[in-house]
């Protein structure tokens, strides 16, 4: 998404506050009350907890960080590709 609707970099997009979303209702049909809890990484202004609080949800602010990233976006004409590696974790974006 912010890729394609905000126009970001590979680097910029992977480089953003993640949330998570947590004990509530699943696609695989587990059943929960209730809106569930919502983690949010450091990044996020109060602003957006405040909105998610009014809607009903649970929010904490999360110490860790949700998984690791590594990306290669390609673009045409010329063709050129552009690697983009997560901070959090280690790793690198290696094309061939």
């Amino acid at each position: 998404m912010n890729l394609l609707d905000y126009g970001m970099s590979a680097q910029q997009a992977g480089d953003q506050p993640r949330a998570q979303h947590v004990r509530s209702s699943t696609p695989t049909g587990v059943l929960r009350a209730g809106a569930g809890l919502v983690e949010l990484e450091a990044g996020f202004g109060d602003t957006v907890a405040g909105s998610l609080t009014a809607m009903g949800h649970t929010v904490v602010k999360s110490g860790g960080a949700f998984g690791g990233y590594q990306g290669i976006w390609r673009e045409e004409a010329p063709r050129r590709y552009f690697g983009a590696s997560d901070g959090r974790k280690d790793g690198c974006a290696i094309g061939c």
